[in-house]
This record gives C-alpha cells, sequence and structure tokens, in this order.
C-alpha cells in the first residue's frame, strides 16, 4: 500500500446511504462506506477488531450512520470476537444476542477454503440474509504461507480481488477486506500492490510518533487525507487500545 498523505481541503457531504464509523475526526475525512464499495483496511492490527465496530454498526438504522443489515462475516484469521461484539452492540444500545443472531459467519482455515467461500458461496450467503456487508477478515495471510508457490498463489489472490471488487459493485453493497500487517517480502509487497490496485476504498489506521492516525489513501469521490484520532472515545479505546501495532 502506498501512504499517501493529502490534507484535505473540501470534504463532501456524507450521502444519506453511507454506513460510518462514527468516529469524531475521522467521519470528517471518510464520511462512511458506499453501496459498491470495495474497501481495505489495513496498517495496525487494530483493523482486526474494527471489524467488531462494523459488524455492529451495519445492522442501526440510516439515521443512525448504519445499514439496517445482516452482516456476512468471512474470517479468515480466527479474529472473529464474539464478547466485542456484544460489548459494542451494548454501548450502541442494541440486544447482544440479536445482534450476533444477524451475523453469518465462516472460518478458512486454509487458502483453497478461503477461495470457495468467498468465489462460491458468498454470494448465496448475501442473498439468503439480505446483507448489504460482507467483511473479509485477514485476506492475504493464507496466500503468503511458503507451502503456496507463489505464482500460483499471486494467481489466486488476484481472481478473489477482482471478484470481491465485481461483487460489491454488482450487488451495489459494501465489501470490507482486511489486510493484517506481515512481514516485509517480495510476496507481501506484490500482494499489497494488487490489494491496492483492485480496492475502490482503502483506509489506513497508523501509529505515528504523535499518536494515531488515520489516513484515507483512495477513494472514488472523497478529497484524500489523514486524521488523528482522538483520545477520548469509548468504542475507539474498546478496540485500538488491546493493539500496540
Amino acid at each position: 500500500m502506498q501512504n499517501l498523505v493529502v490534507s484535505p481541503s473540501n470534504v463532501q457531504p456524507m450521502p444519506q446511504t453511507a454506513f460510518s464509523l462514527n468516529m469524531p475526526g475521522v467521519d470528517e475525512l471518510f464520511p462512511g462506506f458506499l453501496p459498491g464499495d470495495f474497501a481495505v483496511l489495513y496498517g495496525s492490527r487494530a483493523v482486526a477488531t474494527l471489524t467488531s465496530l462494523l459488524c455492529v454498526r451495519a445492522q442501526l438504522p440510516p439515521q443512525l450512520g448504519g445499514l439496517g443489515s445482516s452482516v456476512v462475516f468471512i474470517d479468515g484469521g480466527i479474529t472473529f470476537r464474539l464478547y466485542r461484539v456484544a460489548q459494542l452492540a451494548q454501548l450502541h444500545d442494541l440486544n447482544p444476542e440479536e445482534a450476533l443472531r444477524r451475523i453469518f459467519i465462516s472460518r478458512a482455515f486454509t487458502a483453497y477454503q478461503l477461495t470457495s467461500l468467498v468465489m462460491e458461496k458468498m454470494e448465496e450467503t448475501v442473498k439468503a440474509c439480505d446483507a448489504k456487508v460482507a467483511i473479509i477478515s485477514d485476506l492475504a495471510s493464507f496466500f503468503l504461507d511458503t507451502n503456496i508457490a507463489a505464482e500460483e498463489a499471486q494467481s489466486i489472490y488476484s481472481q478473489i480481488l477482482a471478484y470481491l471488487a465485481d461483487f460489491a459493485r454488482r450487488r451495489q453493497i459494501v465489501v470490507v477486506a482486511t489486510y493484517m500487517p506481515f512481514e516485509n517480502s517480495k510476496r507481501n509487497t506484490t500482494l499489497q500492490q494488487l490489494t491496492y490496485q483492485n480496492a475502490t476504498t482503502v483506509l489506513c489506521f497508523a501509529k505515528t510518533a504523535y499518536g494515531k492516525q488515520v489516513i484515507l489513501e483512495k477513494h472514488p469521490a472523497y478529497m484524500l487525507g489523514a486524521t488523528k484520532l482522538p483520545s477520548k472515545t469509548k468504542t475507539l479505546n474498546d478496540f485500538i487500545g488491546d493493539y500496540n501495532g
């Protein structure tokens, strides 16, 4: 991914259909996900638990920045945390048990299982539960496994990325994938570049010497830029505070 930082001058007003993060300061930079978005979150391990927040906020009504929707969650890195979703549901005045029932989880343990869940099972699940949000956690990790030949990994991963971008556009839903931090390698660099190229929206959650920062690196409509995360936000501390990366 590239760290493109442009100071925002004109932030567009949030469309009524935007699915927002509801983070002071961040919402001014990034008003929210739009139908048809294929968004990638990366930069810090905090993005793993940010997906818990998205699972809850997706269920809120549109007037509160949600989509009034169930969520399809494909867990590629065993990142789903039931207790965290329950906590965040309570913070958003939702019944935790009901909120969890509206999240349809599938877990993958190999690259081939993840490929099957995304390219063969996801669409029917989205249709069945009428979901407007699909989340794929830890998208790249299985394809960084050296037991898979680099050429094969790159080929399959490219197909998944193209499918996700097309699926989001065709179904007009929000698709969010997380790309976790990994050691620098030629394969990781290649997969990062492919991810950036295929995503319509790229958000980086970074830790700097001056605090935590969110960078909007790619978006077809919003002004790109960066903003500092506020330190006194309970919801933010719930998922950011557990991670040092």
